[in-house]
Parts: structure tokens; sequence; C-alpha cells
């Protein structure tokens, strides 16, 4: 089946599965009317039957039917009083070591957490959907900032790209086989030093950051166009429909993946074990080598001399049949050098640049529950100008990049640039399948809440790219989807102050040093399909979550399914109770 097929065949099951499921959806809305009434002590006091709409109380107690304040690290107890309600000085610790574990472990393998951190609010934390959502955000926010820190003073895996052309792989069209496959330990280090000796005296290694930047300046608009268009979707499904979508999506990621690193680490054994064989290999011919030496008895002395001539007359000849174009030795090395900068401040500021404009856009238009600050609703013309702006922004971001990335392909392609194996050679073909699954991966984020690393990472894993490239490059896109978003929630006051601010500084601190000692240990070992199998871990524990969650919630309702919402639904002036965010103290937001 080709790609184009898949992608029919995809879109398909999804407009059968729509198709199947608004008759029944739509149906459920009148069955479910009946709501709970809880006292809210905005406005001298008023009834909703939703807490969220209780501004500064967004938290529910079903047994007294009243919506009350969360404190972090709260002792005192009065039950009834909706703003000293409740201790949660245990819940909280234990959510610190969690969310602390969880941010190490997430960021090391490239995602953000949400998939974990939403689950977990609810379940542990016994925080609503919404602020949960909402307190995750900024715990990615944290754990991104975090493995940024690490990542951009990291290099590539291949610390020794070399500028002649090498071996070209049959395997890997346009792609070079590594000058150190099938060699141990002492080989590699006589090879090295060779290639250093020989050539016209200008030669050296070269490197990269582990981010790869030009992947990121494509995929990320990308993923953040499809998160515009999921959080629209959001905006319509009720709560256990996208529940019951994203355990399906999250199942079939976490399968596939799991399928990869059983593949993946079947490879870094073998590697493993091909590695201790070279060593043994490589004593013993030192061994052989010594004992020669050591018996210069019946002329073996000098057959060994002659052995040795005819073979540096072949490496003589092995030398000059690399010989290339000056010309175009020249110009790799250039490209060498411009791939080999820590810190490519254009690729950096473009980043910030697609990061300030969708900020800004999102912001004049509202959403995830923050008013637009310029005043406009879903009722104004303004409100879809701005959508529409949201995607143009964003689609116009990653066709430029697109277009720039096979454009760079194509001109190293022409003077023999030494790919690695584990390089993206950006044709149009990979563009479209890979803005096709990005833009996938970003509808699921928008729509379930969750960061898209946790379906872009397996994707990129599946697709050959190294496992702490792909981990680096999905981390350094969910900063720039988590940190606006972050930023939405708490300013809404849909997530209290205390908790977004203080688990941003756990996820941070536990994202740089799990983060540290997780690379370290697959540097040193070389199991880089450890950090798959993490990934598929984490992934699945996220789909037993949404699976959790959703039964949780149909059983508060006696299992009562309601149905689509209204897209647009715009509260009176008159019923509307005022915002308390702006209104709170310093001592009342940070009372410790």
């Amino acid at each position: 089946m080709t790609f184009l097929h898949r992608q029919s065949f995809f879109v398909a099951l999804l407009l059968a599965l729509v198709i199947y499921i608004v008759p029944l959806a739509s149906a459920a809305e009148s069955k479910c009317a009946g709501e709970s009434q809880f006292s809210c002590p905005n406005c001298g006091g008023i009834s909703v039957s939703d807490c969220m709409d209780c501004d500064g109380y967004l938290f529910t107690d079903y047994n007294y039917g009243l919506c009350y304040n969360r404190k972090l690290f709260n002792t005192n107890a009065e039950n009834g009083n909706s703003d000293n309600h409740y201790p949660f000085l245990w819940t909280d610790i234990v959510g610190t070591i969690v969310w602390f574990l969880t941010a190490g472990i997430a960021t090391a393998c490239g995602v953000g957490g949400g998939g974990i951190y939403v689950p977990m609010g609810i379940l542990l934390l016994r925080f609503p959907p919404k602020p949960s959502s909402g307190l995750s955000q900024a715990s990615i926010f944290g754990a991104s900032l975090g493995g940024i820190l690490v990542n951009i003073r990291k290099r590539h895996p291949d610390e020794h790209i070399r500028d002649t052309k090498g071996t070209p792989s049959e395997e890997h069209p346009g792609k070079m086989i590594a000058y150190e496959k099938g060699k141990g330990p002492m080989e590699i280090e006589d090879d090295r030093e060779k290639y250093l000796d020989g050539g016209d005296g200008k030669r050296k290694f070269y490197t990269r950051p582990v981010i790869d930047y030009n992947m990121a300046l494509f995929l990320a608009p990308m993923e953040m166009a499809g998160a515009v268009l999921g959080v629209i979707i959001q905006r319509v499904f009720p709560n256990w429909l996208f529940l019951c979508f994203a355990a399906v999506v999250l199942g079939f990621t976490a399968f596939k993946t799991f399928k990869k690193f059983f593949v993946a680490y079947a490879k870094d054994k073998a590697a493993k074990e091909e590695r201790i064989e070279l060593t043994k290999r490589e004593s013993q011919r030192v061994l052989e080598s010594q004992k020669k030496k050591e018996s210069d008895a019946n002329g073996e002395g000098a057959a060994s001399d002659a052995v040795d001539d005819v073979e540096g007359n072949a490496n003589t000849k092995e030398e000059k049949e690399e010989e290339d174009d000056p010309k175009q030795l020249e110009q790799r090395r250039k490209f060498l050098e411009e791939d080999s900068r820590q810190y490519p401040f254009e690729k950096i500021s473009y980043l910030i640049l697609l990061w300030i404009g969708l900020t800004i856009i999102t912001f004049l238009k509202g959403g995830k529950g923050v008013d637009s600050v310029i005043g406009i609703t879903c009722q104004d013309a303004g409100f879809y100008v701005l959508v529409a702006a949201q995607f143009l922004w964003t689609l116009g971001f990653a066709a430029v990049f697109g277009y720039k990335n096979v454009k760079g392909v194509n001109e190293r392609v022409a003077v023999n640039y030494p790919f690695n194996e584990t390089d993206v050679m950006w044709d149009f073909k990979k563009l479209q399948f890979y803005s096709f699954f990005t833009f996938v991966a970003g509808i699921v984020a928008g729509l379930i809440g969750i960061g898209g690393g946790m379906v872009l990472g397996p994707l990129m894993i599946v697709m050959g790219v190294n496992p702490r490239v792909s981990t680096a490059t999905t981390a350094t896109m969910i900063l720039l989807t988590s940190s606006s978003v972050a930023v939405m929630f708490v300013m809404s006051g849909l997530v209290p102050w205390q908790y977004a601010v203080y688990f941003f500084f756990v996820c941070l601190l536990g994202a740089y040093i799990g983060k540290t000692r997780i690379d370290a240990y697959v540097k040193k070992t070389g199991m880089g399909s450890i950090l798959v199998g993490i990934l598929a871990t984490i992934i699945a524990l996220a789909t037993i979550g949404c699976i959790i969650i959703l039964f949780l919630n149909l059983a508060k309702v006696d299992w009562c399914v309601d149905g689509f919402k209204a897209f647009c639904t715009v509260s009176s002036e008159e019923n509307a109770c005022p915002t308390r965010l702006l209104s709170l103290s310093a001592e009342e937001i940070f009372p410790y």
C-alpha cells in the first residue's frame, strides 16, 4: 500500500468514525440534561453547574455541593469552607516526587510528559480536567526548558565526521557507511590518525549540534498548525469522545513504538557483542605481533617487512582512489563548517520569530479559556480572520523551510557531502510524509492536551533518525508549543498560580538532572534503544491513564454520555461574574 493510499484509508476511517458517532452523541445530548448545582462564593454567593465557571474556586466538592479554592501544601482543614478546604500536604508531596521523576524520564525521551501529567493531575492531585491540563502545560514548559539547557550544549553522537567522500551505502542511497563499522577500538584510532595525517594538511573532524534545527524549523510550525485545528475540534467534542480518541491513538502509537524498541534493542545488543569480539581479535593480533618481533630467526622479519611494503603500496593506491575534485572538497568543507556551529543564531532566531508570531495571534484571538486581549469573541468576524492567520503563519513558515531543507540537501549531494546513515535526506516525498504525520500529531496534541512528542517522537525513530537526535529535536519543539499555552492557562486563572509556578520549577530541575544522567548512561553503553523502550512505556501508561479517567468520569454521571457542544458560546454580561484573578493580592497568590 503506497503512502497516498494509506493517507486515503486513514481519512476514510476517520470520516466513517465521525459519521457513526455524530448521531449517537447528538441523540445523547438531551439524555444528560439534568445537572447538579454547586455553591460558588463569588458575587455574594451564586450557584453554578460547573465550578470552572466559579472564578478562583475551580475545585468541586460533591459531598458538600460547593466550589473551593486549592492551596499548595495546605495543612489546615475546615470542611465546608471554600477558602480553606481539605489538607493536601501529603498529596502535594507525593505529586512533587512523581512530577520530578516523570520530568527527567520524559525529557530524556523527547516527550513533554503531558500523557502522564494530565491523568496524574486528575487521579493523584485531584484536579479537574481543565486545571489538570493547565498544570500539565506549566510542567511541560518547565521540563522542556530544563531539557533545552542540556541539549543546547550537546553535540551530535557522531563526533568524527570527515571531509572525505567515504563508501556509499547500498541500503541508504546518498549516505555513507560509517568508517568505524566493523572495526575495533584500536583499528578505529589508527584509522583516525591516518585520516588526519593524509590529504592536504587541512583535515580535521567535524560534528554538529544534537538538535536538528533544520528539522525543527519545518516540523515545529506543522505541529503548531495541527494543534490549532485540534483545539478547534476540542471545542465541540464531549470529554468522553476525545478520551476515547486519545486512548486509541496513544495505544496504537505505544504498540508501534514497542515493536521498534525490540528491533532496536536487538541491533544494539548485536553491535555491543560485535565490539567485544573485535576488541578480543585486536588483542589477539597484538599478542601475535609481539611474538613475531621476538622471533627474528629464519628470515621472518624480512618476510614481515615485505608484507608491510605490499600493504603500504595498497594503502597508497587506495588513497589515490579517494582523491576528489578540489572545488568539491572546498565546498564540502564549507557545508561541514556551517553545519558544525553549536549555536546557529539565524536558525534559533527563526524559531523565536515563529513562537512570537503565533503567540501574538493567539492572545489577540483568545483560546484555552482565555479571553481575547482585544475583546473579540467567536461571534465576531475578526475571530475567524485570526484563526486563518494562525494557519497562514504556521503553514507558510513550514513551506519556506521545507523548501530550504530540500534545496540544502540537493546542494550537499552535488558535492558528495558525507551524510550519516541516520540523517534525513529531504526530498518532496519526505516533506509530504513528515508534514502529514506531524500535522496529525499536532491535532492529537491540541485535542487531547498532551505534547505532540508522543506521536512525533516514535515517528522519527521509525524513520531511522538517531534516538538522541530525535529526542533533543522534539524536546525543542515542545518548548515552543508549551510555553505560550502555559502562560495563557495561568493568566486565565484556569490553574492556581502557586501550583503552576511550583511544579514549573520542580519539572525544570527534574528534567535537567534526569536528562543529564540518562544521556550519560546511553553514551557510555551505546544502548540508544533504551530511550525507545522508555518512550513506549510512557505512552502505554498514558493510554491506561486515559482509559481510567474515561471510566471514572462516566461513573460520576451514571454512565450517561453527553453530546457535541456548541462551537460558539458567549456568556451574557448580566449573568457573568467578574474575574477575581487580577484583584488577588501577592499574599493570596504566594502565601508562603
